[in-house]
Parts: structure tokens; C-alpha cells; sequence
């Protein structure tokens, strides 16, 4: 196969737009945090270049901001982002026909939304890594543009709390959870993690609540096998 492609790299292009304008708000709120956690604006432009992970990046500015050392920031991000392996085991079979010397480079650019949305095309379209290319390139450019407006404009002229930018974070992941709800079994386990996580955060002190309300869900979803049909 050929490996460049102008008109695929247009499409994936195309196709990246959505992802872009929908990391505009993200990137923004972002760019705000890290100004007040003291980042400078070059600090949080490179930050989203060389690790490009929405929900890594707003646990690490927060972390920061706490004062958390540099091993605690680098295994929870780790441990944020471990599902990428995840991803890049399944896209695995699609990349087998692209340039090896562009393969760690798409690996690189992998996010939750570029996996969705080239998967879905790969379904009924050839792969190619041009089309690839274009998705990931664009979206991150768009990630990249956002955090540097947030940076930018600064936490004196607006404030994250004030315009409600510091929901930003579990207002993704509520979205993306939506986004996986596909039967019955899904949904009892979003309402047993997420009940639970409502109890832990009124009545259990620190952060131990969310981890124990993954391992409730996922129980409840295991013991729910043999009652509940997908």
C-alpha cells in the first residue's frame, strides 16, 4: 500500500474537527489550572505536547498544587493512562501495513477519542496512516491551541471557580462513561460505582472511596453475570 495519501490525510483531517472543538473547552479549563497552580505558559503548552493526556494532566496540575512529590505524580498518571495499552492492543492489527517509522508516532498521538473514532471507520474502511495521521495530528494540535488560550488568558482575568471550569475534569469522565453504557449490566455497574462514590465522598475521608467504588462495580458486574443478560 502507499503510504502518503493527501486526500485520506484531508479526511481524517475532517474527521478530527469535532474532536478538536470538543477538547476546546478542556484544553481552556486546563491552561486556567495550571496558570493558577503557578505553571508558566510555556511550561503548560510543553506539558500538553510531550505527555498529551487530558485526565493525566489535570490530576498532575492538581498534584502539584498540592504538593505532591515528583514519583506520586508520575505512577498516578501512570496508572490514569494504563488503559492505552488497552487500546493500542486492539488498533494493534490495523497499523500491521503502516511505516514502522510512523507507528510510534500514531502510538504517541492514541487518545480515548481518536481511538473511537478510527475504529469506527476501520470497521467499514481500509486502515491507513494517513487518514491516521491527520485524525491524531489535528486533534492534538487542537489540545495544544486550547491549553496555550487557557494559559494565556490567565487565572486573574477569569476564574476556574467562578465559571465553573474546575468541573471540567469529572464532567469528561461522566461523559465518557455515557458513552459505554450498552446494556443492562453496564448501567448496574455505573450505579453501584457511582452510588458509592457519593457515599465514600460524604463518610469516608480521603480519596480511598474511588477505588473502592471500581472494585464494587466491577464485582456487582461480575455477580450480575448469571442473572442479568447483556
Amino acid at each position: 500500500m502507499s503510504y502518503l495519501s493527501t486526500g485520506l490525510f484531508i479526511v481524517g483531517l475532517k474527521d478530527a474537527l469535532p474532536i478538536a472543538l470538543g477538547y476546546l473547552p478542556l484544553g481552556f479549563a486546563f491552561g486556567l489550572l495550571g496558570a493558577e497552580a503557578g505553571l508558566k505558559t510555556l511550561e503548560i503548552v510543553l506539558m500538553s505536547l510531550f505527555v498529551y493526556a487530558g485526565s493525566a494532566q489535570f490530576i498532575a496540575v492538581s498534584m502539584l498544587s498540592s504538593g505532591a512529590s515528583n514519583m506520586a505524580i508520575i505512577i498516578a498518571t501512570f496508572f490514569v493512562n494504563f488503559r492505552h495499552f488497552l487500546m493500542s492492543t486492539a488498533l494493534l492489527p490495523h497499523f500491521r501495513n503502516f511505516s514502522p517509522r510512523v507507528i510510534p508516532l500514531l502510538a504517541y498521538e492514541l487518545t480515548d477519542e481518536t481511538f473511537v473514532v478510527s475504529t469506527a471507520r476501520y470497521s467499514h474502511e481500509p486502515p491507513h496512516q494517513s487518514y491516521h495521521l491527520g485524525l491524531s495530528l489535528t486533534s492534538h494540535l487542537g489540545w495544544i491551541s486550547a491549553s496555550w488560550l487557557g494559559a494565556s488568558t490567565g487565572s486573574a482575568l477569569i476564574s476556574t471557580e467562578k465559571w465553573g471550569l474546575d468541573f471540567a475534569l469529572p464532567a469528561m469522565f461522566i461523559a465518557l462513561l455515557f458513552f459505554t453504557l450498552r446494556n443492562k449490566r453496564s448501567y448496574l455497574v455505573a450505579c453501584l460505582a457511582g452510588g458509592f462514590s457519593l457515599f465514600a465522598a460524604l463518610y469516608i475521608p480521603g480519596n480511598w472511596g474511588v477505588l473502592l467504588a471500581a472494585i464494587l462495580g466491577a464485582t456487582g458486574g461480575v455477580i450480575s453475570e448469571k442473572w442479568i443478560a447483556e
